[in-house]
């Protein structure tokens, strides 16, 4: 967005009355009220202040993410005077990262506590990723979730741990911990079912009595789906083919919320429910749209249902606070999401391999991020301390 022009998000909650009410309700609101669904914000920079707007609006909880981080750490000069800091004290580059992070975690989970004071723990999270460096290191991945558990200290604190095959146990031993957990970079109904099975399992092995203050979601991403299957779409070339892109995401992500319903009743879930145990709630991410002849509200008015986090960028929010549609379309259609699926099943798309290429991309791209931030912040860092030697 270009300098200076305010967001609908923001410009609406800049709206008040003399009272300092928010003059306007917004889609946001009514999201959440009337439809069961809580709006996330998928950005986070400093000052961290800027989200209050987004809090006025509706936004109710926070997620953020190595590109995230990058974004906001080497466009703004809002770092410098903590970064020079903790350069002066002798920190590397990767320390003073961390350290930057940190505080903006926990500013920005000050912030949400009130909501999830309100909410008893439903909702208000901020969450934060461990190093993508880590996306394939079973153990480093507790090791690193236990440790930002720890420094972060705040209840409502997600730690973001990617659903790759390595890091599916690492789910497991997280949660058994007692630490609550966002997985991220789910692509595939069969990574899925297994993560929410590390959840259950890391529930079951936890040995606490009361299980009510370890949550979880379930980030599946929904809008890279598209860009990749559409490719595949295009090269098959038959009206057929063709006729089907831009609908396998939301398909994909309305069969995974068919499991989530199965997963989370019978016999096992109600032994944990005694317990206290809530639900793994399913979240959606990658929810902007990539293709611009698409709507831009495609991935959030389809997959609007209860018990469901809609995690959204400024594109995406914007769009929704603006003209987005609040109904329960979650559970409509399912057969037809059924039949999407299975139509390009035959045209030999093959769901797993789809989910591989798009969790491998995935990871490339938030180490790519977290990198390239690295290099920067120690050629800035270098230059700190040539300055000082002068």
């Amino acid at each position: 967005r270009p300098a200076g022009v305010a967001s609908p998000a923001s410009a609406m909650a800049s709206a008040k009355e003399g009272n300092g009410a928010v003059t306007k309700r917004t889609t946001l609101h009514d999201l959440y009220e009337q439809q069961g669904q809580s709006p996330w914000y998928d950005n986070l920079c400093r000052p961290v202040t800027d989200l209050l707007p987004y809090i006025a609006n509706g936004v109710r909880g926070v997620t953020s993410n190595p590109t995230i981080f990058q974004k906001a750490i080497s466009s703004s000069n809002a770092y410098d005077g903590q970064f020079k800091e903790l350069i002066s004290a002798g920190k590397d580059a990767e320390s003073a990262y961390w350290e930057l992070v940190i505080k903006d975690i926990q500013d920005a989970c000050k912030l949400f506590e009130p909501i999830y004071d309100e909410t008893d723990g439903a909702d208000g999270y901020v969450s934060v990723e461990v190093s993508p460096r880590l996306a394939n290191d079973t153990q480093g991945t507790v090791e690193a979730a236990k440790w930002l558990h720890k420094v972060v200290n705040r209840p409502n604190v997600y730690i973001k741990i990617p659903a790759t095959a390595e890091c599916v146990p690492s789910i497991k031993e997280v949660i058994a911990n007692g630490i609550s957990v966002n997985v991220t970079l789910i692509f595939s109904v069969a990574r899925y079912e297994a993560v929410i099975d590390a959840y259950l399992d890391g529930l079951e092995a936890s040995g606490l009595s009361d299980l009510s203050r370890v949550t979880s979601v379930a980030s599946f991403f929904v809008s890279r789906v598209d860009s990749l299957i559409d490719k595949m779409l295009e090269k098959i070339g038959t009206p057929e083919a063709l006729a089907l892109r831009g609908k396998a995401a939301v398909a994909q992500a309305k069969i995974a919320n068919q499991l989530y319903l199965k997963k989370f009743s019978g016999p096992r879930w109600e032994a944990l429910v005694k317990k206290g145990a809530k639900k793994q709630r399913l979240l959606w991410a990658s929810t902007s749209v990539k293709n611009p002849a698409y709507l831009d509200t495609l991935y959030v008015d389809p997959l609007i249902g209860p018990d469901t986090v809609s995690t959204m960028p400024d594109q995406a929010l914007d769009a929704f606070i603006d003209h987005g549609t609040v109904a329960r379309t979650i559970d409509a259609n399912v057969s037809e999401a059924e039949g999407i699926y299975s139509a390009l099943e035959k045209l030999g798309i093959d769901w797993e391999e789809v989910g591989k290429q798009l969790e491998h991309e995935g990871v490339s791209s938030f180490k790519g991020s977290f990198d390239s931030l690295l290099t920067s912040l120690e050629e800035k860092g270098n230059a700190l301390k040539t300055a000082a030697n002068l």
